[in-house]
Order: structure tokens, then sequence, then C-alpha cells
């Protein structure tokens, strides 16, 4: 294997061990070992993932809750429990629920339909109110809020960051009035890897009257948040960024506040009675998970949660903590390449832009050397435009990739430039 590279120090994730657990890493891409940066968009399953979900489509396949035949009482069994895991993985207690959606994008659609449906007298939201959304976030968590505050009359507030991208408390307590009801936030920026406080902004939300949101999907692998620690009403993450299937995500939050959306999708499995004139709602969480549900991929979510718990949080944070770091000091060091939040330590991503140099070609030549990284406005182009910037190339890590990775990463971006310039 080599003389081992000096960031892999004692103490640190067995990454080579790790990494025989990702059968698709053992490709080559163009003659060159694959070497995939592109965990902030989707993140590989390991193989007790894949064996999870396998195993229930051979021996356990089967629609829940409603059969009395011994696969679906099973199935069902295998959903609840997969419910029961996530909710211990995010620390959610007596007091919260989970809900399967199919991924983080529906998860917020759900919260912001769901508070402005439901008719006269029953929606959260109305005329006059103000929703806050940070300036921060990918398109799924601004898009249905802008949906929102037409539906519903309520005035779209943006929380602005600043010119380095950072948000600060005072400017939400100015944008903080007492006809505030949603502060809708990330855990942690997909374009830039700003990290907000969160915690507190969550915190100075609900003591002004408002439900919180939180848009965990970045946080899902690594910096995983603790539903029992925070003031939060809603969050939201899904399976295929932290190492589970695509497909599968979930909303998880208070009970009292997720009983307060009207449900986006109606039929079976979420009603406790039906007429032909009317319909009668189930509890939670059925109420909010109409229709046959990804059983496979809670199953493998279920599994890819254990896997990261296994692995330890701990070690993943400060291991993809560490190849940013890396990976931030070798490209700052190449000539007219401008990294987004430097200052980002707690993040897994690194973006950058090159002067005179298109995204697109920077990522088409790192493909040509085995190299996947993502490029683009990575569904956040406001904030892009905010900070005066068009697309950005960006890397994303997890605890399969390697110093060695990023070594290769900054030395092909400087011969791209070579190739470009």
């Amino acid at each position: 294997m080599g003389k081992a590279h000096p960031l892999l120090h004692a103490g640190s994730l067995p990454v080579h061990a790790l990494r025989a657990e990702f059968p698709i890493l053992g490709q080559t891409i163009n003659g060159h070992p694959l070497a995939y940066l592109d965990n902030a968009a989707t993140t590989h399953m390991p193989r007790r993932v894949l064996q999870a979900m396998q195993q229930f489509e051979e021996h356990g396949r089967a629609n829940i809750h409603r059969g009395v035949h011994t696969l679906s009482q099973s199935a069902t069994d295998a959903f609840e429990a997969a419910r029961a895991t996530l909710k211990a993985f995010i620390g959610a207690g007596d007091g919260h629920e989970l809900v399967f959606t199919s991924g983080t994008t529906e998860a917020l659609n759900l919260v912001a339909q769901g508070l402005w449906a439901g008719g006269p007298g029953k929606a959260w939201l109305r005329p006059g109110d103000r929703i806050i959304v940070s300036g921060l976030e990918h398109h799924a968590n601004l898009v249905p809020w802008q949906h929102a505050a037409r539906m519903s009359g309520a005035e779209l507030a943006i929380l602005r960051p600043d010119a380095q991208g950072h948000l600060h408390l005072d400017d939400l307590q100015q944008l903080l009035t007492p006809a505030t009801r949603v502060l809708a936030l990330t855990a942690c920026a997909n374009a830039t890897g700003e990290r907000p406080p969160y915690e507190a902004m969550l915190a100075l939300a609900v003591r002004a009257g408002a439900l919180t949101v939180l848009d965990a999907a970045q946080a899902a692998s690594h910096a995983v948040p603790d539903l029992s620690a925070l003031e939060c009403d809603f969050m939201a993450f899904s399976g295929h960024k932290m190492h589970g299937p695509m497909g599968i995500g979930a909303l998880a939050g208070r009970r009292a506040a997720l009983e307060r959306l009207h449900p986006l999708r109606l039929g079976g499995d979420m009603v406790d009675w039906v007429s032909y004139e009317a319909a009668g709602f189930a509890q939670l969480p059925a109420r909010l998970e109409g229709g046959t549900p990804h059983v496979a991929g809670a199953i493998g979510m279920a599994a890819a949660a254990r896997f990261i718990d296994q692995t330890g949080r701990e070690a993943i944070d400060a291991h993809v903590h560490a190849l940013r770091a890396q990976a931030v000091a070798g490209l700052s060091g190449l000539d007219g390449i401008t990294v987004l939040a430097p200052h980002a330590t707690q993040s897994a991503l690194v973006s950058f832009v090159a002067e005179g140099v298109h995204p697109h070609d920077i990522g088409t030549l790192l493909d040509e050397r085995g190299i996947a990284v993502r490029t683009g406005h990575h569904c956040a182009q406001p904030l892009l435009e905010h900070l005066g910037l068009g697309p950005t190339t960006r890397a994303s890590f997890a605890l399969f990739n390697t110093p060695e990775e990023v070594d290769r990463l900054v030395a092909a971006v400087a011969h791209a430039l070579e190739m470009l310039r």
C-alpha cells in the first residue's frame, strides 16, 4: 500500500479498510483509480447497506401495515424498526416523531405546503405573516417557501449573509417580528460549506414565536444534529447523503408541530376512515405517509445510520474536516484560485473558482484523471449571485476518502489551469 500519508495519523479512521466496504470505489475511470469527491451530492453505500436491502427484497418483501400474513407482518416490523433506529440516530425523544419521505426535498415541501394548506382557520400561515429563510439555502429550502408565501399571503424575508458568506445573529434579530411564523435554515450550506450558528438561531426564532425548520441534508453523514438539544420543530434529511439509498428520507420533529401540517399525499394508509363524502386522517406518522412506502429504502437508511455510528461519529467528523483543511491549503496555493468560506473548518466540502476558467472545463479535465467533482450553481444560485459569483467547482469528502485523493485533486486542478489558460 506504500508509505502512509502524514495526515493518516494514529487514531484516525481505518480508511483503507473502510474503502473495502464500498464496491463502487474499486473501479477505474479513464484508466485512473476512481477518486469520488462528489459526496455532497450523493454518498456511496457500503456492502452492509446493500445486503440489508437485498435481504429484505429476497426474503421479506411485502406491503406493510394492513396484511395479516407473515411476510406483511415481518415487513411492518422491519419498517418500524428502521424508524426507531433513525429516531435514535438524530436524538429524537418521546415528544418527537419521524415521517418517511422520498428525501429532503419532499420533506421540506411537506412542511412548507402543509403550513398553508388546510383551508381558512386551519392554516398556520396567513396574510401578513412573515417567513424568514436564510440566504445560504439550497433551492429545496427556498422555492417551497416562495410558493408558500404566494399561496398564503405571507411575506418572505431573506436573512442575507455578509460578503464572506456568514450569517449573523444580530441580523436575524432585526428580521424577527411578532408576525414571524417560520424560520427556515440549513445546518451546512451545500454551495460553500458555511456552517451557520443554527443552534442559537433556532432558539432565537422559537423565543419570537416562530416554527423552526432545519435542512440537515449536508449534516446527515457527519456533524449529525442532535434533535434533543435543539429548539427545532422540523428537521429534514436524506438517505443518499448518509451512505444510504436514493429515494428515501425523513422529516423529523416535534409531534405538536407535525400535527399542524395538512397532509401532502392523500390516499392509502393515511386515513382512519373514508366515506364517499369525506375522510378522517390517521394519527402520526401514518397521516403524513400516504401510499406504499419505500420499505427497502427505510431498511437501508437505518443500516446506513448504524454503519455511521459503528464507524464513529467523532472520528468521521475529524477525518472529513482534516481532508477539507488539506484541500483548502492546497487549492489556495494555486495561482488565481479563490476558495469559498475558507474559514468553515467544520465542513466536509470545498468550493472554489478559478480566474478566467469555467468550472465545467475544470470538472471535465478532472474526470479525465478519474476524479469526480461537482460543477455549477449547486442548486444555490441566489447565494452565489449574492456573493458576486457564478458557478463553482466543488469537491466534497466522506469517510472513505484519503489524503492521497486530495493530493490528486490539487495536482489535477493545477494541471487543468495550465491546460486552460
